[in-house]
């Protein structure tokens, strides 16, 4: 399985990102072929090492990084990267880790 974690720190107006990110962003992602499952923190974030202005954590699963590539490279995938940048438009507030997972 395939993740991409996408780590935002608290952002100025935190209603308007929350209403975006709920109501926007997160229908437009669901519709990215070969997305299997879409996570967001729930509750306090509390950080052990690093920056302590995390504010919501979101993680997307594909069934493998090919799927993924192929995924975000169909419209819905652009529409999606495309909108992240309307609620969280400063890179240095986003953190993006894409990985394959092996159970072990």
């Amino acid at each position: 399985m395939a993740k991409m974690v996408v780590v935002y720190k608290k952002p100025v107006d935190v209603k308007a990102f929350e209403k975006h990110y709920f109501e926007t962003h997160i229908p437009l992602a669901k519709k990215i072929p070969g997305l299997r499952k879409y996570e967001i923190s729930n509750g306090p974030i509390t950080v052990i090492a690093g920056a302590p202005d995390v504010h919501l954590i979101g993680t997307v699963y594909f069934d493998d990084i090919n799927a993924m590539k192929k995924g975000f490279a169909s419209s819905e995938g652009q529409a999606a990267g495309a909108d992240r940048r309307l609620y969280a438009p400063d890179d240095s507030g986003v953190q993006m880790f894409v990985f394959d997972t092996r159970e072990v």
